[in-house]
Formats: structure tokens, sequence, C-alpha cells
């Protein structure tokens, strides 16, 4: 399996700034690895909510996430502010394939990269359910390819 090489800015289209935190660092003295996956959360629920598309505490659809990966590039340390990148690679009945990336503020080239895929479920009975189509017209803009 080939690392994949760093993607830049011009991949993505939507950013968030994220301010990293003192806890963030661990005994290495850069952001621990997990706390990437928190960035992924943090930009594709941003998006969700600004679009009006999520009701994280009484909206009947809710997702979960099946699948991670990341891979690392270049090491983020506090008190540094990224700026996290969000599209789309696959919008599908009932999932969507996000794609995140990891950059220094103001930098080029991805400090890390990877993926999400959220089923979307009832909430109640968490099984899937059909993207509503308010959700897939605010994730179109996303989408790439």
């Amino acid at each position: 399996m080939s690392k994949p090489s760093p993607k830049t800015r011009a991949d993505y289209p939507h950013f968030l700034t994220i301010p990293t935190r003192w806890s963030d660092n661990d005994v290495y003295g850069h952001v621990n690895n997990v706390v990437y996956y928190s960035y992924f959360d943090t930009v594709v629920n941003e998006y969700l909510m600004r679009s009006g598309v999520l009701d994280f505490e009484h909206g009947e659809t809710i997702g979960l996430v099946v699948e991670t990966q990341c891979n690392y590039f270049a090491s983020i340390v506090f008190p540094e502010r990224i700026d996290a990148g969000l599209r789309v690679a696959k919008l599908g009945t009932t999932s969507v394939r996000y794609e995140v990336a990891i950059f220094s503020e103001g930098g080029e080239q991805a400090a890390a990269q990877g993926h999400f895929v959220h089923v979307y479920v009832d909430r109640e009975t968490r099984r899937p359910v059909k993207l509503p189509e308010a959700f897939v017209a605010a994730l179109k803009p996303l989408v790439i390819g």
C-alpha cells in the first residue's frame, strides 16, 4: 500500500479555521494523532449545522461514522491554528464519504488528510434512511469529480 501525496488547498471547496488547544499536544510535542479525527468531525458538523441540515439534538436523521482513515505528513503544534478543508468524495443514497485535510493556517499542503464515512440513520430505529433533499442540496457544492 503506497502512501498518498498531500493534497493542496485548491482541492477543497470549504474551510474552517480551528484553534489548537494546549491539551491537543502529546508528550512528543505535537498534536496527537487522535485529535485529527476531532478536527474532521468538527469541520463536517459545523458545515452541516451552518447549512441548516443538522439538528443534532432533535433531528430525525443522524449520521453514524462507519469508517475512518488518516495519513499524516507534517506536525501541527499548539498554539497553531489549523484550516480544515472539506469535500465530498461520494454522495450516496444513505451515506456520505467526507474527505478532510488539515493545513497549518495559511499552509498550501496538507499536514494530514483522510476521510470518514457517515451512514445516515433514523434517530430512533438506527436503521439507514434516504438522505433528505435539503441535505443532498447542501452537500452538492462540496462534491468532487
